[in-house]
């Protein structure tokens, strides 16, 4: 069946398209959906055949979990038990883009879950994706809609160039504004866990729990949603472009470099991609590989931002993207 592609005004969804949407969740089809960090490709999260149909789109991994996304906190208590320190975690942050990581309730389908204990919830805060969910009126299982291992997408026509007609409806609400993935969190013990940096930086969530532990790579690739495998990558070889990486020159001798950072390339490029602060770097990271990928170059340089607040999600991107993994 030949994809619908409706444009959706972001502040008044039009009622009949969301239901048509809604409705379609419920009879088993896939629907792509903007949020405010990156467009999601959404199932009926309690429906297991549904849910199976995102990992035959994406090409993505069964052994990688999914998120579950909510209209209203309340009712994650469906699918998740939750605790007084999460609930104080959704009054602050949510809607927004942080995933908590829970203790799972066997309604949920092990497909949703890898067959973990837990299960990554969240609840987005653009308005289209807001009503989405409330007429689906089920969770929605969304992970970023595009193949296993692509940038993920920030605007409607990236979802169509990667998934075609493996998506049902794609719901278009313009570019999102993040353009990173949610920061994930575990908190099911008394520490709580970063699995996933993300959209919401870190420090705030630490001046609301105190602080907040990172885990090995190996352990938190096991528990967190779209940590296991490389992600983000462009179809050019990225090369990232930090202060003592003399030996880069050699590397990139003769060839044709399309750049992408806040400063200034040191070197001539054929294309640069340039961004006043790291949360414009953030929101335009993907598109920018997209738009290099049909440029005539050979290797695209990324700069290699500041830790601080968003740039940590930047750094885990940027990483997995070179196939550096984290």
């Amino acid at each position: 069946m030949k994809t619908k592609v409706y444009s959706v005004d972001r502040w008044n969804p039009e009622p009949d398209i969301i239901s048509e949407a809604g409705e379609a969740i419920r009879d088993g089809a896939l629907v792509a959906f903007p949020t405010e960090t990156v467009y999601g490709l959404g199932a009926n999260g309690l429906d297991d055949k549904a849910v199976r149909k995102i990992f035959a789109a994406k090409g993505r991994p069964v052994d990688n979990p999914l998120i579950l996304h909510f209209a209203l906190p309340e009712d994650v208590e469906q699918v998740a038990y939750v605790d007084e320190r999460a609930k104080l975690l959704m009054d602050i942050f949510w809607p927004g883009p942080l995933t908590l990581v829970l203790p799972v309730k066997s309604i949920v389908p092990p497909s949703v879950t890898a067959g973990l204990g837990t299960v990554a919830v969240r609840m987005p805060s653009h308005p289209v994706a807001m009503a989405f969910i409330k007429a689906a009126g089920v969770p929605i299982a969304a992970p970023s809609a595009n193949k296993s291992g692509r940038p993920s997408p920030t605007e409607a026509f990236s979802v169509l160039a990667d998934l075609g007609d493996a998506v049902d409806i794609i719901l278009d609400g313009g570019a999102t504004d993040v353009g990173l993935e949610s920061t994930v969190i575990d908190v099911t013990d008394k520490v709580v866990v970063l699995l996933r940096a993300g959209g919401m930086p870190v420090e705030r969530i630490e001046e609301v729990v105190g602080r907040v532990v990172l885990l090995p790579g190996e352990e938190k690739k096991k528990r967190s949603p779209g940590t296991r495998y490389r992600h983000y990558a462009p179809l050019i070889p990225l090369y990232l472009w930090k202060d003592d990486c003399d030996w880069l020159r050699t590397e990139v001798a003769g060839k044709r470099i399309g750049y992408i950072g806040m400063k200034e390339p040191l070197h001539p490029v054929e294309e640069k991609i340039l961004f006043k602060t790291p949360e414009y770097y953030a929101h335009g990271l993907f598109s920018a590989f997209r738009v290099l990928e049909g440029r005539n170059i050979d290797i695209i340089i990324a700069e290699w931002p500041e830790e601080a607040g968003i740039g940590l999600a930047l750094r885990d991107r940027l990483s997995r993207a070179a196939g550096l993994g984290k």
